[in-house]
């Protein structure tokens, strides 16, 4: 059998179109053989019939099998019908977008064309706000305690006494945080003069005397260091103004306090500190309050705000026994970073402002800037609060997260 160029596609279609058989056991071997006396080449008649135009015969499926076979080629043929509009001009022709001062003073807008206003096209988007990443999560916090019952307390002054931010806490005039290393002082006006006298000298007896079952500190309290003027480094001073008040009404109810504000403190900076900060803090005051019921608030608290990485190492502060450290797993820093501190309040701080002997209070106060930087990956404080901040970052930031 001649062999061409087409021969092994034409016996492969003449075989399945039947046209053709193999003799398996002629003599001298397989042999090909006519099978039919007379052949009906369809291919060959539905190529006719597309030269001539004739498409109704032929089906999608041929179509496609010719196309396949490379033997056919579909063209698409595009026909538009163009003729001269009511607007046809020979030149071109800008049409004005704005309606000036010039135009409206001068007439000529009468005979110049304007470009029709198009009220579907969209417009340039205003430039608006952002908020920053800190305001958004105090957002969060803020909603978190209102929705535990907490009440707000008003932190609305920046300087505060000596006395308040830490004689009323039990903390020695002594103690280094009341140092300059540690401490911002206020040159104008020096000192404050306005104090509960009364509980004053109360505190001033537990710290040189003792009382209350304590022995104090043994040492001679000063009012002048009481009455020094500061920049003040922790919200709690708030919250012994607060309680100090709580003691005060004819019988005691138990109270959910909680403040969200700055502070301040002379502090070295790095990429976890700064001389300036926001503190979160939450005092509870009730009969018969534990260690384990300032633990479970903690869990709780984090777990709304997605953060359930959490541990709690043993400390010490002067104005709560047994005391607390707050870790929070970072994922950035690949590394456990303090966000807060707690404990329950020692009764040398609570019974000299005449609360029941039998009530217990449990604070703690966290930093607002590093869950901050836990739930947004930012790894330096110094970017996300500061003067080196990148306004980018504030405007890049989604308007919401989608937490777990």
């Amino acid at each position: 059998m001649k062999s061409g160029p087409y021969a092994k596609i034409g016996f492969s279609k003449a075989m399945s179109a039947g046209w053709l058989e193999v003799n398996k056991k002629a003599p001298g071997g397989p042999t090909v053989q006519r099978k039919v006396a007379s052949i009906v080449d369809r291919v060959q008649n539905q190529l006719k019939q597309l030269q001539q135009g004739n498409l109704s015969d032929i089906t999608d499926k041929e179509k496609a099998e010719l196309k396949k076979r490379k033997l056919i080629q579909e063209v698409t043929v595009n026909i538009f019908l163009v003729w001269k509009g009511s607007g046809f001009t020979t030149s071109v022709q800008k049409l004005d977008t704005d309606l000036t001062p010039e135009m409206i003073s001068s007439g000529s807008w009468k005979g110049k064309p304007f470009k029709a206003y198009n009220f579907d096209a969209m417009g340039v988007p205003p430039t608006a706000g952002h908020l920053h990443p800190l305001l958004k999560v105090r957002a969060e916090f803020r909603q978190i305690f209102l929705e535990m019952g907490f009440t707000e307390m008003p932190t609305n002054n920046y300087i505060e006494s000596s006395f308040w931010n830490f004689d009323a806490l039990f903390q020695p005039q002594q103690h280094p945080a009341r140092d300059a290393h540690d401490t911002f002082f206020i040159k104008d006006p020096e000192f404050a003069h306005e104090f509960p006298m009364d509980y004053l000298e109360r505190v001033k007896k537990v710290h040189s005397e003792g009382g209350y079952g304590s022995q104090g500190y043994k040492y001679d309290w000063k009012l002048s260091e009481a009455k020094k003027n500061i920049l003040r480094t922790h919200t709690t001073a708030v919250s012994a103004r607060m309680l100090y008040k709580l003691a005060q009404q004819e019988k005691f109810t138990p109270v959910k306090y909680f403040s969200i504000d700055r502070v301040f403190r002379n502090e070295t900076l790095d990429a976890t500190h700064l001389a300036e900060f926001h503190q979160i803090e939450g005092v509870v005051a009730d009969y018969n309050l534990s260690l384990g019921h300032l633990i479970g608030i903690l869990h709780a608290f984090f777990k709304k705000l997605g953060i359930e990485k959490l541990r709690f190492k043993p400390a010490y502060n002067p104005y709560t026994e047994p005391s607390m450290e707050v870790f929070s797993y970072h994922e950035g820093l690949k590394k456990w970073v303090e966000i807060g501190n707690s404990g329950v309040f020692r009764p040398e701080m609570l019974l000299p402002m005449g609360l029941p002997e039998d009530v217990v209070v449990i604070a703690w106060g966290l930093s607002l800037e590093r869950p901050t930087m836990i739930k947004y990956g930012i790894d330096n404080i110094r970017d996300l609060i500061g003067p080196k901040v990148n306004l980018q970052m504030v405007y890049d930031n989604p308007i919401c997260r989608l937490d777990k």
